[in-house]
């Protein structure tokens, strides 16, 4: 393949969300020609010795909107016999595109993950070649046009050779302050365990989410736990890399689809428990819990403290390595791409 159009929010190493987007497109760089990268906010330096970037940064929707449109429709006459569009988790973009890109014969391909189906989700599968997500769960919708290609995990940023240390085994948990992450299941199963400490970290960007971290604070205190409990604020993507380095083990509750921060522990070589069996492509059949039993979690995290950590965290590395990682993605994104163009 000659060329791809990237489209995606932000370009930019350091941010905390979509800092990953740097790593994705890299990995698209080294399989094709040339990309191009089409975002609101550029950070150029970041891009591949092969790439080109065109911002759509406008003050209004309307405006982004109209230089999204533009942007891409100069660059697809050197995407006709070869090349194609990537809509990266935004499907206001496929649909924004689509009557540009379709009619002139090259291949629309949306990227989403996540649990949320509704009317905008199903117009961009509608209007879009193909779809490609994580697996199964991270497109809840049935469509003949869906592939599904895994994580986009950059592994090589992530420590991997994790070495078990004496002392309390350090649990913890990454991710927003949600009622819906199930965090107070969490909480309650460790007061339930000795020689366990946990570690809280996320945003709390809304109301709702600092009623929950207050909700938590509270339940800490009623228990008792204190000492071997705290809550933080949010990481950096490389604070998340060190967090992950210096703890024995991730906890997840989070319902929905594969949740990305799984996958960036197993990369990072430790056990993981999760609740979640959307996980079943890289965790083993005993690292997963009831979502509302703290006791049952009680009972793996104690298992956890006497278990050979290293080689359980070992295997999950592989593991991601091998059907999770960045290069395995982009490969399997443009095998999409190359069945999007022969159908």
């Amino acid at each position: 393949m000659s060329r791809v159009v990237f489209v995606t929010q932000q370009f930019d190493p350091d941010d905390p969300n979509l800092g990953l987007v740097v790593a994705q497109v890299a990995a698209l760089a080294r399989r094709v020609d040339e990309v191009v990268v089409v975002a609101d906010r550029l950070v150029e330096g970041a891009l591949p010795a092969n790439a080109r970037a065109r911002s759509f940064a406008a003050r209004t929707q309307l405006g982004r909107g109209a230089r999204l449109a533009l942007a891409v429709t100069r660059e697809l006459p050197g995407l006709r016999g070869g090349g194609a569009v990537i809509a990266h988790q935004v499907p206001l973009y496929a649909i924004v595109l689509a009557p540009l890109v379709r009619p002139a014969g090259v291949p629309l391909v949306l990227w989403w993950s996540h649990w949320k189906m509704d009317a905008v989700v199903r117009t961009a599968e509608a209007l879009s070649t193909r779809v490609v997500t994580v697996g199964p769960t991270t497109f809840p919708m049935r469509s003949r046009k869906l592939v599904t290609i895994g994580q986009a995990i950059d592994v090589d940023r992530f420590a991997g050779d994790h070495v078990p240390h004496d002392g309390p085994l350090r649990a913890v948990v990454i991710g927003r302050y949600s009622p819906a992450k199930g965090v107070a299941t969490i909480v309650r199963a460790v007061a339930l365990t000795e020689g366990v400490r946990l570690d809280l970290y996320g945003p709390a960007p809304n109301d709702e989410a600092r009623r929950e971290r207050a909700s938590l604070q509270r339940l800490v205190e009623e228990l008792a736990v204190g000492n071997r409990v705290e809550l933080h604020g949010p990481l950096r993507r490389d604070e998340v890399v060190q967090v992950l380095a210096r703890s024995d083990v991730l906890v997840n509750n989070a319902p929905g689809g594969a949740d990305r921060i799984v996958y960036e522990a197993a990369a990072s070589g430790i056990p993981v428990l999760a609740s979640n069996r959307a996980h079943e492509d890289v965790l083993g059949p005993d690292a997963f819990y009831a979502r509302n039993d703290p006791h049952e979690l009680a009972t793996k995290l104690t298992a956890l403290t006497s278990a050979d950590r290293h080689e359980i965290g070992g295997r999950l590395r592989e593991r991601v390595r091998r059907s999770h990682s960045v290069d395995s993605w982009a490969e399997g994104l443009l095998r999409a791409i190359g069945q999007a163009a022969r159908s």
